[in-house]
């Protein structure tokens, strides 16, 4: 190396190539993690306040639900991205409590910088977050309330209390009732006696026009169609039903053709062949006796035009998703050669139409016949859409309550018994962990606090008599918002599942402790702009939001 060359820096990145380093990078990183959490923080619990997504087309939504704001808004950050799979990982794993996973994960590191200010290495942070999240799940088990498998009040209650706050919260009593009655009805006890709640055999079909309170659970699948021919029976007892995934229709040919008529019977010739092929089609589908066809493709005129002559009612271009939860209802399999069809694939229902709701209702009548169908009816496209989001998390969380029969106080409950146990914990920790142990079990805080601003109560008034009455022993002690009182949520009928808590916890603490591990930010490229400041925290495609407040 020449000598002019020693002691110059070297220079690796090109012209364009904007950078952040250190605590400049982590200072935006925690930045734009807590503008997502703080952009859903307001909709946290039964109190909290819907957001209006307006989405580039044009197209509204009104929703409270965490993970439905987050994919919805036009995030153009890496790091707030990362917080925003942090809510759909809890949506996937847990079915609920998806603001709460991303407010905890905002205030893990906005205590986090709290301590980087005061010269604690993120190593340290790191290692106590993940002492404490490991302890905080231990604690969750400890205070987990035992659910008979027939307490159906209970489960009820975990119902309500998920969709409270939500747009389903109005007619919350009808619904409960219906959603654990889904769920029961997926419900089986396994070989070794453990009980399965397989929700992916619960339809969830909704429908404009009516009230929320005539929602109702039917036993099978619900066809949103039409008879492909008006003169088609629409009503059917233990029908054979035909499923299949290829058009009724003749095959184009793959290369353009053309055909040389000179003669007008030769246009007749033609013609009559392919209403020959079209009969054969049809003639085939009579000898499997089958009552009922199921199509998720086209099905040709002639073909319909046969069709209802023998009697035979055919839906076409079926969902597959539809498709594949009536095949479970009806004990078929799904046909793609019709010609190498045979009766074994064809399933068992009863079949009726009815015209009001202009709806088809399959019922299985096998013995393994399983599947039901949650009609969730509203007013508008809106109303139901938002309702539907409400049942679903519902279902989830009661799915998985069912499943293992446990259950937490809600309230803010689990939180304030968490941290309290955490801070006795932090004495047994060496080092400067235990100032991140200690720092964790203030995040977790941010749950009832947030629960009473949310309500118009004042977050640190609760905060002090929530943790009297639990230093008391009184761990399921709980903030009512409807009431404003301390009191035993789950007597009071404010009821959680611990396998979501748990799922919250371990999301927000991974994803805190990635955004700390960050300490350079390199972006290369054209940037808008001409700012050269390298410490704002605008760094074009890294610093922006874009629509999301």
């Amino acid at each position: 190396m020449s000598q002019q060359m020693r002691g110059q820096p070297m220079i690796i990145l090109g012209e364009d190539a904007r950078r952040l380093k250190d605590k400049s990078a982590q200072e935006h990183n925690i930045a734009a993690a807590r503008a997502v959490a703080n952009s859903v923080r307001s909709t946290l619990g039964p109190k909290g306040m819907d957001k209006m997504l307006v989405t580039s087309l044009g197209d509204i939504i009104v929703t409270n639900d965490g993970v439905t704001i987050l994919e919805e808004m036009d995030i153009d950050n890496p790091t707030a991205e990362m917080i925003v799979e942090v809510a759909e990982t809890q949506e996937d794993e847990a079915g609920d409590g998806t603001t709460t996973a991303v407010a905890i994960t905002g205030e893990l590191l906005k205590n986090a910088e709290e301590l980087l200010e005061q010269d604690i290495h993120p190593t340290a942070i790191i290692k106590g977050f993940a002492l404490a999240v490991e302890q905080a799940r231990e604690e969750i088990d400890d205070i987990t309330i035992d659910v008979d498998r027939d307490d159906r009040e209970t489960f009820r209650q975990i119902a309500q209390t998920s969709m409270t706050g939500k747009g389903a919260e109005q007619h919350k009593e009808e619904l409960s009732d219906l959603i654990v009655d889904a769920a029961e009805a997926v419900t089986v006890e396994a070989d070794d006696g453990s009980t399965i709640t397989d929700l992916a055999f619960v339809k969830v079909e909704t429908q404009t026009g009516r009230g929320a309170g005539t929602s109702e659970l039917l036993n099978g699948a619900v066809l949103d169609k039409d008879p492909v021919h008006e003169d088609m029976p629409t009503e059917f007892e233990n029908a054979n039903i035909l499923i299949i995934d290829e058009p009724l229709e003749l095959e184009e040919t793959e290369a353009d053709a053309q055909v040389s008529i000179t003669d007008p019977s030769q246009l007749q010739t033609f013609l009559d062949q392919e209403e020959k092929e079209l009969r054969e089609l049809v003639d085939t589908i009579v000898d499997l006796n089958v009552d009922v066809v199921l199509c998720q493709k086209g099905i040709d005129d002639m073909v319909q035009h046969y069709l209802a002559k023998e009697g035979i009612l055919a839906l076409k271009r079926v969902k597959r998703s539809d498709v594949e939860f009536v095949r479970e209802v009806i004990g078929a399999d799904i046909v793609s050669d019709l010609h190498s069809a045979s009766g074994e694939y064809l399933g068992l229902g009863n079949v009726r139409r009815d015209e009001a709701d202009e709806l088809f209702y399959i019922e299985g009548v096998h013995e393994h016949s399983h599947g039901v169908t949650l009609l969730l009816r509203g007013s508008t496209e809106h109303v139901v859409d938002e309702l539907e989001r409400g049942v679903e998390d519902a279902l989830d969380v009661v799915g998985m309550a069912m499943s293992r029969g446990e259950a937490l106080p809600g309230g803010g409950a689990p939180e304030v018994e968490v941290a309290t146990r955490l801070r006795d914990f932090a004495d047994s920790v060496s080092g400067r962990e235990q100032l991140a142990v200690e720092a964790f079990a203030d995040a977790l805080d941010i749950v009832p606090r947030v629960l009473a601003e949310n309500a118009g109560l004042d977050s640190i008034d609760t905060l002090v008599d929530l943790r009297a009455a639990h230093s008391e022993g009184n761990e399921r002690a709980g903030l009512n918002v409807f009431s404003g009182d301390i009191e035993d949520t789950f007597e009071a009928g404010v009821v959680e599942t611990p396998s979501a808590k748990k799922q919250a916890l371990t999301s927000a603490s991974e994803a805190a402790n990635l955004v700390l591990k960050i300490d350079d930010i390199i972006e290369a490229g054209d940037l808008s702009g001409d700012d050269d400041d390298m410490g704002g925290a605008d760094m074009g495609g890294m610093g922006g939001m874009g629509g999301m407040m």
